[in-house]
């Protein structure tokens, strides 16, 4: 049975085997370095809210949280799930779980996430939960190859 709660002290080693190389930790975590480290993950849970687990079978499976909660928006980061639970729709049930933290704690009426162009299952996903690109940012990662940065939002308000 899947379920969400609160991240724990305790689920930080796990979460940080979750990106299998550095493209993957690049698209979790922009500004860390491989391999992800708990360090590097509770200095980034710690500017942020709503840190979220996504728990199968007493086993965590994906992470999720807020980089920005203001002005009736929220903004979805840190995403991953576990490489042995991925295509099993645990990413989607953990994105609208957020999306339901959003409206249920921030009173969000927009609800953003931003996937870079590499991430072929991001960017299959959030159409999919009714997000719609609306701005592109071009980025370097840290071997200075450059990135494209998709923005998507969705629009509560239109009953998306």
């Amino acid at each position: 049975m899947l379920f969400f709660r609160p991240v724990q002290e305790i689920d930080l080693k796990q979460i940080c085997t979750f990106p299998q190389d550095e493209r993957e930790l690049f698209f979790m975590f922009p500004k860390a370095h491989f391999p992800l480290t708990g360090k590097q993950l509770q200095d980034s849970i710690s500017m942020r809210i709503d840190s979220t687990v996504a728990v199968y079978d007493n086993t965590v499976v994906g992470f999720a949280n807020f980089y920005e909660w203001k002005n009736e928006k929220c903004s979805i980061g840190n995403v991953v799930i576990d490489p042995s639970h991925r295509g099993k729709g645990i990413g989607k049930k953990l994105i609208v779980e957020m999306i339901r933290l959003a409206k249920e704690h921030h009173q969000a009426n927009q609800i953003c996430v931003s996937c870079f162009h590499e991430n072929l299952e991001g960017l299959i996903l959030y159409p999919k939960l009714g997000f719609v690109p609306h701005a592109t940012e071009i980025r370097k990662d840290h071997a200075g190859n450059t990135k494209v940065l998709i923005h998507f939002s969705l629009d509560l308000k239109q009953g998306a």
